[in-house]
């Protein structure tokens, strides 16, 4: 939608609006992105916040996991991480497309250093779990990749030779795009497929006399039959607009950038407030909680801005108009597992020259994904899987031993290392992470249709945020635009009230 401009880009440029809200109180619920960005804004016209976080820790989907991190999933056992000092990985989001102005902007104000984040490596493996030649061995990406685009080019230049196109071409035509599938597929001069060095060597050109020996391509009916382009192994993350190259990470963790809002804003947040009802007054807002020690209390506020992910806001009691219940039962939330797993050296570098990227496999495990930080350190931390749907669901019925041993098993058909250099894992599945309930919202488009417009709309004095409340979820700039659509609507709903008071007193 964004590369056909029928949806404007995230905004770079700081949020400037005019009047103070001055006087006035906002009741913030999450002190994840949308919730600290919400406050931060607000601060800044003047407005008095108060954010209600029920964790104890800021930043919502924004987790970095590092030593000691501790976490108790719904109906599961505690979980302490036992990481090295200074490793991490990140359990939520991990990467800023480089298309995501917002993120980028705050990024900057807010001096959250970046790097290069290697969301695509030709140097990973392809493992399928199945039949064929190729099959149950792992396979680089690029073999495949660059094979399966040498088939195809031969496939297209025979269709042309043969006239075999739904449309006729000039033959001025047909030569150029010849030309162009000769180098795209590196084809012979023939116009047929019979390699190429992009797919790499057997034995690699060195000095001397060691031109190095190409590798011959796999046969295109092997390729098929083996299960290496079913839909486990689309190249897709190589064209979706928001994972195109370049995308970044903040230096140290993605949770540097919830520790930057949270030193804004931090003195407004109470944590272990867990929210139990919702009220709309004539006066406001009215939110009770339970606190840290189990008391239930009380706040009132001129409006509120909720950022409860949906699955949660369905358990807590709220007199929300008809529509807005509707929404908050009806939109669905993706289910997704991880699980980092920390290992002597860094293997997948000095073995097999992966520095970044993702390995990808019809296993459970679904993924590997590589760091993409701290090159050439003698520890690491890897994802061992990142799954969706199904098979998050499976994964994540496991116990702890039970996931990591699945993620070492399967993981060690693609690695064998993994057995001799393992040392400590954390997984989590977000559908039984508490006060989350599900990674991401996920609309169809009836859902959309259906039910997204009454999200963006205030229920009397309660305003809704998160990046269930954008067309960008499951991306940080989600939260971002979701807060300033909030702000800037509530802000100007203030200033018409101010004008209208002030008038009637004139």
């Amino acid at each position: 939608m964004l590369a056909l401009g029928l949806l404007k880009t995230a905004p770079a440029e700081a949020f400037n609006l005019e009047g103070k809200g001055t006087g006035k109180h906002i009741i913030i619920l999450g002190a994840g992105l949308a919730g600290m960005t919400a406050a931060y804004e607000l601060k800044k016209l003047g407005y008095k916040c108060t954010i209600l976080e029920a964790r104890s820790r800021a930043g919502g989907r924004v987790w970095t996991v590092r030593k000691g991190t501790r976490e108790t999933e719904i109906g599961g056992e505690e979980q302490t991480a036992k990481l090295e000092q200074g490793l991490y990985f990140n359990a939520g989001a991990a990467r800023i497309p480089h298309q995501h102005e917002i993120s980028l902007h705050y990024c900057r104000e807010l001096k959250v250093p970046l790097e290069t984040y290697n969301n695509i490596n030709e140097a990973g493996f392809i493992y399928n779990d199945g039949e064929g030649a190729l099959a149950n061995k792992r396979v680089r990406i690029r073999e495949i990749h660059n094979d399966m685009r040498g088939y195809t080019s031969e496939l297209l230049a025979k269709a042309i030779d043969q006239d075999a196109l739904d449309r006729p071409m000039t033959v001025e035509d047909k030569e150029v795009l010849i030309e162009y599938l000769r180098a795209e597929g590196e084809l012979d001069p023939d116009k047929l497929y019979k390699g190429t060095p992009r797919r790499g060597y057997t034995t690699p050109p060195g000095a001397g006399n060691a031109p190095g020996k190409l590798a011959d391509p796999y046969e295109l009916s092997e390729i098929i039959r083996s299960g290496l382009i079913g839909h486990s192994f689309y190249n897709i993350g190589d064209y979706i607009y928001e994972q195109q190259m370049t995308m970044m990470q903040p230096v140290g963790g993605m949770d540097r950038i919830s520790d930057a809002f949270e030193r804004q804003v931090g003195k407004d947040i109470e944590y272990g407030a867990e929210v139990r009802e919702i009220r709309k007054t004539t006066a406001g807002a009215r939110v009770i909680y339970a606190n840290g020690s189990g008391k239930v209390k009380e706040i009132m506020g001129d409006y509120c801005i909720c950022t409860i992910p949906l699955p949660v806001l369905s358990g807590i009691a709220s007199d929300f108009s008809s529509p807005v219940l509707r929404a908050i039962d009806s939109v669905a939330y993706y289910e997704a597992g991880k699980i980092g797993l920390q290992f002597k050296r860094r293997f997948w570098e000095e073995d097999e020259h992966i520095y970044g990227g993702i390995s990808r496999t019809n296993m459970d495990i679904h993924q590997i994904f590589y760091p993409s930080n701290d090159f050439l350190s003698k520890k690491g931390v890897l994802v061992g899987y990142y799954n969706f749907g199904e098979k998050a669901v499976k994964v994540g019925d496991l116990s702890l031993a039970a996931r990591e041993k699945l993620a070492l098993e399967q993981g060690g058909r693609i690695h064998p290392q993994y057995w001799e250099e393992f040392e400590a894992s954390f997984s989590l599945a977000w559908h039984k992470t508490r006060y989350s309930q599900g990674a991401f919202a996920t609309y169809t488009s009836d859902s959309r249709e259906r039910f997204y417009p009454a999200l963006l709309q205030p229920d009397g004095p309660v305003y809704f945020a998160g990046e269930h409340t954008s067309y960008l979820t499951a991306w940080m700039a989600g939260a971002f635009e979701s807060a300033r659509r909030s702000v800037r609507d509530l802000h100007a709903r203030v200033m018409s009230t101010q004008q209208a008071q002030a008038e009637v007193k004139g």
